[in-house]
């Protein structure tokens, strides 16, 4: 099963919206065929092992498969899974965790058991929770899972009161940032990033396939037309005041423009911006935002997890991480618990998730 997680790993950049999936095929500790699941339209996990076993001249008659997803069982963009491992006729398939999508959702599982297949489940489940955080959320609550990351100071600082923040952390956590970036399914900043620093926010320090779409929190669409975000990639424009001349000369430019006002602030409601996204089949959100907006989104519930670069400096009285409301009690915090440390060069990486909703996609993913 590690051997499949790690092939699940391999396409993290490319498989959105689908779940990234590695499948193993043994027989007697000896690996008949493996693979991982190709970009939207190609064969999934199974398929590819299956296919893989087949150009080796290995039969997969009577042998173990092992998948970090539940074969899929309904028909989508390719055949179901469950069928192609079926007429395969392995003796056992070994799944880490259930499919959530609520067209498979034990469905799968329960036709290889009536065809008579084993079936095993649970195996290394967290480790193929964590490859498909964002796919299970989205398909149990309709929204994505979505991470803040931020550079900081050991005392928590991440930008001078001029607002000079570049570079608090090394190059080395910087490219370590961009790797995250081109595992998202989108790119988060808000309207106050824009206007200091007019940034690209692409992938750029490594490999990938793909460049995830950006999109900016940008309440009185005052962007520039002329921004550096608008290079010919896609772009999401989340408002609070549309201006239909304005999105229609963007819309030349792959940027599309979404109103989202909140009737009670006036702002962008936070919560339907992760709605939108994912009803647009988002998994991944990664936030790249000053301490306003990162701040907003912790505050309004729309964080699951925290992504800090720790720098080995103090930099005094200088701007905070998040700007959050004040609290007069300790049982007000919102509480995270740290998953993974991490260095990075001179810095650390820290992670930390909101237990609770971390919780919620383990009982979702429970294999029935």
């Amino acid at each position: 099963m590690r051997r499949a997680l790690a092939l699940a790993r391999t396409v993290m950049t490319s498989t959105t919206p689908n779940p990234r999936v590695g499948c193993v095929i043994v027989r007697d500790g000896r690996i008949l065929g493996e693979g991982a699941t190709q970009p939207p339209g190609g064969p999934h996990a199974e398929v590819c092992a299956l296919r893989d076993a087949q150009a080796r001249g290995e039969s997969v008659k009577g042998a173990t498969m092992y998948v970090t997803l539940e074969p899929c069982s309904h028909h989508g963009r390719t055949p179901p899974c469950a069928d192609a491992v079926i007429a395969a006729r392995p003796a056992r398939v070994v799944v880490a965790m259930g499919d959530p999508n609520p067209q498979v959702g034990g469905r799968g599982l329960a036709r290889l058991r009536e065809a008579g297949i084993v079936v095993s489940t649970g195996v290394c489940h967290d480790e193929a929770l964590e490859i498909n955080a964002g796919f299970v959320a989205r398909m149990s609550r309709g929204t994505p899972w979505t991470w803040v990351k931020m550079a900081t100071s050991l005392d928590g600082r991440s930008a001078l009161h001029n607002g000079v923040s570049q570079w608090i952390t090394g190059e080395a956590a910087r490219a370590d940032g961009h790797a995250w970036r081109a595992r998202s399914c989108v790119v988060l900043t808000g309207m106050g990033t824009v206007q200091k620093d007019n940034p690209q926010l692409n992938v750029r320090s490594v490999a990938t396939l793909r460049q995830p779409p950006r999109a900016v929190v940008d309440g009185r669409f005052a962007i520039a037309e002329d921004a550096r975000l608008f290079d010919g990639g896609d772009v999401i424009i989340f408002t609070a005041q549309p201006d239909a001349a304005k999105a229609a000369r963007l819309a030349r430019r792959n940027v599309r423009v979404v109103a989202l006002p909140d009737a009670h602030t006036g702002r962008v409601d936070l919560p339907a911006m992760m709605r939108w996204l994912g009803e647009h089949d988002f998994n991944e959100v990664h936030v790249e935002a000053g301490a306003g907006l990162g701040g907003a989104l912790v505050s309004a519930g729309c964080v699951d997890e925290l992504l800090v670069y720790l720098a080995p400096v103090l930099l005094g009285d200088a701007a905070a991480m998040l700007r959050l409301p004040l609290i007069e009690h300790l049982d007000s915090a919102r509480r995270f618990e740290f998953t993974d440390l991490a260095r990075i060069g001179p810095d650390l990486r820290l992670r930390a998730r909101d237990p609770a909703r971390w919780q919620a996609l383990q009982r979702q993913t429970v294999c029935r």
